[in-house]
C-alpha cells in the first residue's frame, strides 16, 4: 500500500455530519452512533454465525481438531478459507470506520488497532467472542480513564499521548495474572 499510495496520509471523505451533539459533558458524532450501531450488528452477526450456524459448527470443530472435523464430514481447507475471507472483510469493514471516524488514511493506519484488538481479545480470553467484546470495553475504559488522568499522575510529565502505555500495561497484567483471560478460553472437554 505504501508503495502504491505512497506514505503519506490521505484524506478520506467525510459523508456524514461533523458536528458533535453535547450529551452534557460528553460529546459524539454522527460517524461515531453509526460504528456503535454498525459494531453491535456486525459482533450479533459474527455471534449467530460462530454459535448457530452449520459453517459455525464447522469453524469449531476445525478449530478443535482438523482431522476429527474431516472425518465427519468437515472440509477443514474450506472452513479455514472462509475464516480468513470473514476475517478479512471484517477487518476492511473496521478500517471504513477507523477511516470514517478519523478522516484519513495511511499504509500503516492498523497496526495499533491490531495491537489493541489482540490486547482485548487476551484480556477477554482468546478464543471467546463475547470476552473480546468485554475486553475491549474494558481496555477502552483503562486507557480513557488512564489518559484522562495521566498528566495529574505523572505531574504534567507524561501527556494523553501516551494513553497506549495502559493497553500493553493491562496486556502484561492480565497474562502475568490470569493468562486465561478475564472470561476464560472456551475448551471442550476431552474424553
Amino acid at each position: 500500500a505504501m508503495i502504491v499510495w505512497k506514505p503519506n496520509p490521505k484524506p478520506f471523505p467525510l459523508l456524514l455530519p461533523t458536528e458533535p451533539f453535547n450529551l452534557g459533558g460528553p460529546v459524539i458524532t454522527v460517524t461515531q452512533v453509526l460504528i456503535l450501531v454498525l459494531t453491535v450488528v456486525i459482533l450479533a452477526a459474527l455471534m449467530y454465525l460462530v454459535n448457530h450456524t452449520k459453517l459455525g459448527r464447522a469453524m469449531r470443530a476445525t478449530a478443535e481438531n482438523p482431522r476429527v472435523a474431516g472425518l465427519m464430514g468437515v472440509k477443514p481447507d474450506f472452513v479455514i478459507s472462509a475464516t480468513f475471507v470473514i476475517g478479512a472483510a471484517l477487518a476492511a469493514v473496521a478500517g471504513l470506520m477507523w477511516a470514517a471516524n478519523y478522516g484519513t488514511v495511511q499504509h500503516s493506519m492498523g497496526f495499533m488497532p491490531g495491537l489493541k484488538a489482540f490486547t482485548a481479545a487476551v484480556l477477554g480470553g482468546i478464543g471467546n467472542l463475547a470476552g473480546a467484546m468485554l475486553g475491549g470495553i474494558v481496555l477502552g475504559l483503562i486507557e480513557a480513564i488512564g489518559a484522562g488522568y495521566l498528566g495529574d499522575l505523572t505531574g504534567g510529565v507524561l501527556g494523553s499521548h501516551y494513553a497506549d502505555i495502559f493497553a500493553f500495561v493491562a496486556l502484561i497484567l492480565v497474562l502475568t495474572l490470569r493468562p486465561s483471560g478475564l472470561l476464560g478460553e472456551r475448551v471442550a472437554d476431552r474424553a
